[in-house]
């Protein structure tokens, strides 16, 4: 069907391509022109009125499009809307007494376009998600109209080779001229007729075939094609090989293609460097083992380097499951850059220079295929990740970070990420998904690069930079499900109505038919499957081993099950142990790759990050926080750690429901620190927002409603997430208390997911005002900002807070809440003990401290103290305020930047460290910062750096290499 979906949020849509409903229609008149004013008339009775939603209101929309004279060149009405949210322009009128609906309209002011041959369209709810439209509809424009019979417009016919094929068609409004060329040449004419037939006999080869019809100055051409079984030729896969395209190093002429499409007969590879017009030649080869890997493998040769070649399979079964296509033109499964007619044309030069040329005459995606290619040239090669326990993660959606919505945005802007502190930076979904407008979440190829965002080389540059500045970069992927333009879905797809989408079918090997799971979007994938198995480990290897990317957020972990079933949440929210074991599987391959001693093989990355949003039950997420901990490097997987309703609660300042205990491990009994809890995330509302619109007013002065009051309410936000031992995400501009509601439209005006009228906003362009309103120059919203990275530099800088906690409330009122941060066994002269407190009030309290003992204790924000003779002394805090003291002074002061290519070992120490780099200089300084050890030689990565004479404490070691470039590090003496 005519519709491409441009952005989908999770959890708020239904399949995307659901069975379409069959409604009658007539056109009034029959035969129009473009400038004909026409009427078009749905039956009512055939519409299921009640599921659809429109019973009461009758609220049916049209969406439509149009084609030019040889049905070519489609263009959607302007007036369509979204497809989750009709406009008001194309609403049918109702006709009670017939129970009908009916729109008029002329096409050329309909569709604002000339010379239009044909017209298309559907009709649906206002929000046409699920089984709310009907099927494709079109209708011919013009008096002078052709009609092919056989075969039909755009069809591929299999033929055995030898065999024949009839081509029958006719004609309105008298005698004309028919011309019928295959692969470009004149096959056959007949210079006036209405009723056209013709016999192609002894076919031996595949014939793209053009009816071309002309009557008076008007030529109206038909396309179809023949292809011809090749027969089979079987030969082993090359060795080395992988699915998708295989460069030869030592030679750019050459390039081996892999597919993997069990149960299919033949396939083709049609491309530019055959024309588009492939011959035997270009059948693919069928490896001896298909029966078991359905691998289809072929060497494509003569190219040359540097050259842009696009390409699709030709993938046929010649006995196709019903409903079925036989033959399936699509882009490779593998791909790492593709180029298509949808979104590429509205994608700005300055984003992608140079976009890949569509080929003329070809549909859907096609794959760039590229020899020659010169390697990035990276500039760090052996990043050291931060610790788990110490990542601060920022979640970016790079659509509405910048206006500029692109790679090269992020890169400007590097120092605001420097100067906040964060470590880690979690890029919302960057593959190939459909349309540009998107959270990304639609993906249809895993390992392409949106070509939105920009350029391969542009995002290894952002990736570079990052790791330069000591920066992680975390990628959010969507492997539970894949949408209709997935090659994997359309080779073993429905699609009964012939237009070239559809879901899977059931005996698609990638995806189940039908979810296994309540959370469904898209097409499901089938994680039992072999196959599936296979390209999700492909997809990590991908991106860790070409982009070097440190980790993943896996979205959606709980449709990883295949044993439930769409609706059945009790099922998917409790614990299933082959989800369990798949995602172990999983992450296994992330950090020891093939695990093989083969030379050629991928290895791994003992460090990647592997974070789920599972958001279930703790038992079954013990299973993968707990998974591997003991082993060096200690490993476990991240778990997400959603506590948005009880945070909002606090900066409402409501007692009720505010319980945050579950925001480290304790409250889940992981062994390891391995919740990423966070306030906020791009799924929930913003607290700012809530804050202020649905903040509780007491006392004297008004406290909510009130952007400053609010901003330092924020402030405290952060002091009882960040500081909480174990890894903490933010969602972007937390941290300048960005205040528009998620659920925000175009036009300003905020809604809810359950909007009937506008539809969701959840997903809609957010404004810029964190740029154009310069908030970094607004006093409030940059002491904001500066708490947060205060707190961030405690977090990863000082070693306590990768210690223990205990989260206790005063008196049980959680609006002054108590977080006690520790870690004895940190020396006596070190930071080791941190009372956070807060008052959520919307006036100043008395909050009992409850120190753990007596003496002088330091405001960690201002190194301010305060002399605490009495452990349960009261501290008066304003409302909305917080406190960090700690037994010592933090490092605030001093300037230690952890740089990304080395790493301090063992730390804590007792008798030595090693730098894993070559040195030229190692310093060593104590807290006040006096020089207590030098060493000057070159240094090697197994250089042993003796400290067992420095008594127990905390010191900054700087390293210089052969540039003087200069690394500073921060090392605990035992």
């Amino acid at each position: 069907m005519k519709k491409i979906l441009s952005c989908f949020a999770l959890f708020a849509v239904s399949v995307a391509f659901a069975q379409v409903q069959t409604v009658t229609y007539s056109i009034a008149p029959p035969a129009f022109e473009e400038t004909t004013s026409i009427t078009i008339t749905v039956n009512g009775s055939s519409l299921n009125e009640t599921s659809w939603g429109i019973a009461s209101d009758h609220a049916l929309y049209l969406w439509s499009w149009c084609f030019d004279v040889n049905d070519a060149n489609s263009q959607d009405c302007p007036t369509n809307g979204s497809w989750t949210s009709s406009s008001e322009s194309n609403r049918l009128t109702y006709n009670a007494g017939t129970d009908s609906y009916s729109i008029t309209f002329v096409p050329t002011t309909f569709y604002n376009r000339a010379g239009i041959g044909k017209i298309g369209f559907l009709v649906k709810a206002k929000n046409g998600t699920g089984d709310k439209k009907s099927q494709d509809i079109f209708a011919e424009v013009g008096a002078f109209g052709v009609t092919l019979s056989t075969p039909t417009q755009n069809s591929n016919t299999i033929l055995a080779p030898g065999s024949s094929l009839q081509v029958t068609a006719s004609n309105t409004n008298g005698n004309a001229s028919y011309v019928l060329l295959s692969n470009g040449v004149v096959l056959n004419t007949n210079p006036s007729t209405t009723s056209y037939s013709f016999n192609h006999a002894g076919i031996t080869a595949n014939q793209n075939y053009e009816l071309q019809v002309t009557q008076g100055a008007v030529t109206i051409s038909k396309k179809f094609s023949a292809i011809v079984n090749p027969g089979t030729v079987t030969a082993s896969v090359p060795a080395g090989m992988e699915d998708g395209i295989n460069y030869n190093p030592g030679d750019a002429t050459r390039a081996t293609l892999v597919l993997s499409a069990p149960g299919k007969d033949f396939v083709y590879i049609a491309g530019s460097f055959n024309n588009w017009e492939p011959d035997a030649s270009y059948a693919m080869k069928k490896d001896p083992d298909f029966a078991n890997n359905g691998k289809f493998w072929l060497e494509i040769s003569g190219l040359t380097p540097n050259v842009n070649y696009t390409y699709q399979y030709w993938v046929v079964d010649t006995t196709p499951f019903a409903n079925s296509p036989a033959l399936v033109k699509t882009a490779d499964p593998f791909s790492t850059l593709v180029v298509n007619t949808y979104d590429d044309p509205f994608i700005p030069a300055a984003t992608y220079p140079n976009i890949p040329a569509y080929p003329a005459g070809q549909n859907r995606d096609v794959t760039v295929l590229q020899t020659g290619q010169a390697p990035y040239n990276w500039q760090v090669t052996n990043f050291t990740k931060p610790k788990k326990e110490d990542l601060v993660v920022y979640e970016v959606l790079i659509r509405d970070f910048d206006a500029n919505r692109n790679f090269q945005s992020l890169i400007d802007r590097i120092d605001y990420f420097k100067n906040l502190k964060i470590n880690a930076i979690e890029l919302m979904p960057v593959m190939e998904f459909e349309g540009n407008e998107s959270w990304g979440y639609n993906t249809s190829f895993h390992m392409a690069l949106d070509k939105f965002y920009g350029t391969s080389d542009k995002f290894k540059e952002l990736i570079d930079l990052c790791h330069q500045n000591g920066i992680a970069v975390i990628l959010d992927v969507a492997l539970n499900h894949a949408f209709g333009r997935n090659p994997m879905v359309r080779m073993w797809m429905k699609d009964p109505d012939g237009d070239g989408w559809g879901d899977a079918s059931s005996e698609n090997p990638y995806f189940n038919e039908f979810a296994k799971h309540s959370y469904s979007v898209g097409n499901d994938f089938n994680h039992a499957s072999p196959y599936t198995r296979a390209y999700v480990k492909r997809v990590i290897k991908h991106w860790i081993k070409d982009y070097k990317i440190d980790g993943f957020r896996w979205d959606l972990t709980k449709g990883f099950t295949q044993a439930c079933s769409g609706g059945d949440d009790s099922c998917t929210n409790t614990y299933q142990a082959d989800r369990v074991a798949v995602l172990k599987e999983y992450a296994d391959y992330s950090w020891f790759g093939d695990n093989s001693a083969n030379p050629n093989a991928w290895n791994g990355d003992p460090y990647h990050y592997a974070i789920f949003e599972h958001l279930g039950a703790d038992n079954e997420e013990q299973q993968w926080a707990n998974y591997r901990l003991n082993e060096t490097p200690s490993k476990g997987v991240m778990m997400w750690g959603e506590l948005t309703y009880p945070y909002t609660q606090l900066i409402e300042g409501y007692a009720t429901g505010a319980d945050i205990s579950r925001i480290g491990n304790t409250a889940h009994g992981f062994t390891g620190k391995r919740v990423m809890g966070y306030p906020e995330s791009h799924d929930k509302e913003r607290l700012m927002y809530s804050a202020m619109k649905y903040g509780l007013n007491t006392g004297t002065s008004p406290v909510f409603n009130n952007l400053n009051n609010s901003l330092a309410r924020m402030s405290s936000i952060a002091a009882i997430s960040l500081l909480v031992p174990g890894p903490k995400m933010i969602w972007h501009f937390a941290d300048l208390g960005y205040d528009d509601s998620i659920y925000t439209c175009d036009n300003g005006t905020v809604n809810t997911e359950t909007d009937a009228t506008t539809g969701d906003c959840k997903l809609s362009t957010k404004p810029q005002e964190q740029w154009t309103g310069n908030w970094l120059g607004v006093t409030e919203r940059a002491q904001l900002y500066n708490n947060y990275a205060r707190m961030i530099s405690l977090k990863i800088n000082e070693p306590v807070f990768e210690g223990s906690y205990t989260i206790s409330p005063d008196g049980g009122n959680n609006l002054k809440q108590r977080i006690y941060v520790f870690d004895n066994a940190l020396p006596a002269t070190a930071l080791k003990n941190v009372v956070i407190l807060t008052n959520f009030n919307s006036i100043s309290q008395s909050v009992t401290a409850n120190f753990p003992y007596a003496g002088t204790w330091y405001n960690l924000m201002d190194n301010s103290s305060v002399n605490v003779i009495n452990t349960a002394m009261t501290l008066n805090i304003a409302a909305g305020g917080f406190r960090i003291y700690g037994n010592k002074q933090a490092l605030l002061n001093t300037d230690i930047v952890e740089q990304a290519h080395i790493r301090l070992s063992p730390n804590p120490a007792s008798g030595y460290f090693t730098l894993d780099a070559e040195t030229e200089a190692v310093e060593v300084y104590s807290i006040t910062g006096q020089l207590v050890k030098s060493y000057r030689d070159h240094y090697t990565a197994s250089s042993v750096f003796e400290v067992g004479d420095l008594t127990a404490g905390v010191y900054i070691v700087k390293s210089f290499d052969a540039n003087q470039r200069e690394t500073t590090m921060k090392l605990v003496k035992q």
